[in-house]
């Protein structure tokens, strides 16, 4: 049986996280896994299968982690001699195939040099997560090299693919698009759980995100302040935590919508609030590619996203509608839903066995 290790930050709740457990769920059986993880604990860590280890270098969640070790981890990832010290250390000699699961960190330890299989998972829109100041150039520079020692680049959708060889032209590893593995069963039961925070008094849309500036609240805030102004009476709640928490409440308070406009934080099975919400939405100004907006499929919403990566996990949905990526492009597409008041014409039907059969294709080398 052969031995894999999928290397990720941390467990906590996010996209990437969500999909690496259920496809480690999966192929536990095939193989011999182990999951390497920068932070330890995680709200994701008790949902894996006991066949799967967990390894992780620093035993306390990101948060538990002294500000001077996580600078000290950033300066040994960097620096390929430290880099190569953690990498002998905890991976290299133990692991028929090595697959970094997220850009970044994760993939700069995965990059050091060695005989297993190299396979590197992209899950963002790359020309987004670089800046113009010289450290971000420095890592631009750094992920250039880096990539370029993979055996197979995995991207979740064409978009982020196309943005990595406009950015990595000279790049020649093998590319594959492959959609994110998502176990349905799983969603459609856990969202059974019954919850009391989405009123039914006015039409209610959910937005499941991080509150970072890519998931643009601060738009959609405005944007709700003026559709109530205009006498469109509806609420929104999202559903996610993230630093711009303090931020986005006063924003919420100076536009005085608190009671129609609702953090709820993060919650470890976001699937009920999806469901209870009349309609499903998510505003960002770019993704990866967006596996919420597939979840709310799998619960039968109508969805409302942004022109954005996004839009591919749409396009064989009836039930959506995307919209500009600006404030009238929402303006107009949230009035014409709480206007209209669509419904969901049939279920959607998601084929995970196929996504499944290319992951085994790309761990074992083989062609799609």
């Amino acid at each position: 049986m052969k031995k894999i290790v999928f290397g990720i930050t941390c467990l906590n709740l996010g996209g990437a996280e969500r999909v690496l457990v259920d496809i480690v769920n999966e192929l536990c059986y095939k193989y011999e896994i182990t999951i390497f993880t920068l932070y330890g604990k995680g709200e994701l860590i008790d949902e894996i299968n006991k066949k799967a280890k967990i390894v992780s270098l620093y035993d306390g969640a990101v948060d538990e982690i002294s500000f001077l070790k996580k600078k000290w981890l950033s300066i040994q990832l960097v620096n390929n001699s430290l880099r190569n010290k953690l990498y002998e250390k905890y991976i290299k000699g133990k692991y028929d195939i090595e697959i970094a699961f997220l850009e970044g960190p994760i993939s700069w330890l995965f990059s050091c040099n060695s005989d297993a299989r190299k396979i590197c998972w992209i899950h963002s829109d790359i020309e987004k997560i670089f800046g113009d100041n010289t450290r971000s150039k420095m890592k631009q520079k750094l992920n250039e090299k880096i990539y370029d020692v993979y055996d197979s680049i995995v991207f979740v959708s064409k978009d982020n693919k196309d943005k990595f060889i406009s950015r990595f032209s000279n790049n020649d590893v093998t590319k594959e698009v492959i959609y994110n593995y998502l176990n349905k069963d799983m969603v459609r039961k856990k969202a059974q759980e019954e919850i009391g925070e989405i009123d039914d008094d006015s039409i209610s849309f959910v937005q499941v995100s991080r509150l970072v500036e890519a998931k643009a609240i601060d738009r959609l805030i405005k944007v709700h302040k003026k559709l109530i102004y205009d006498g469109y009476k509806h609420k929104i709640y999202v559903v996610g935590d993230g630093p711009l928490k303090i931020e986005l409440d006063k924003l919420i308070e100076k536009n005085d919508v608190k009671d129609s406009f609702v953090l709820l934080g993060s919650r470890k099975n976001p699937y009920p609030y999806i469901k209870k919400g009349d309609y499903f939405i998510l505003t960002s100004k770019y993704e990866g590619f967006g596996m919420v907006v597939q979840e709310a499929e799998m619960l039968d919403k109508y969805i409302l996203i942004t022109d954005m990566a996004a839009r591919e996990a749409v396009e064989n949905y009836d039930n959506s509608v995307v919209v500009e990526n600006s404030e009238e492009g929402l303006y107009d597409g949230l009035k014409d839903i709480i206007i209209n008041k669509p419904v969901v014409s049939k279920s959607y039907i998601f084929d995970n066995k196929n996504i499944l059969e290319n992951i085994i294709k790309v761990i074992e080398g083989d062609k799609k």
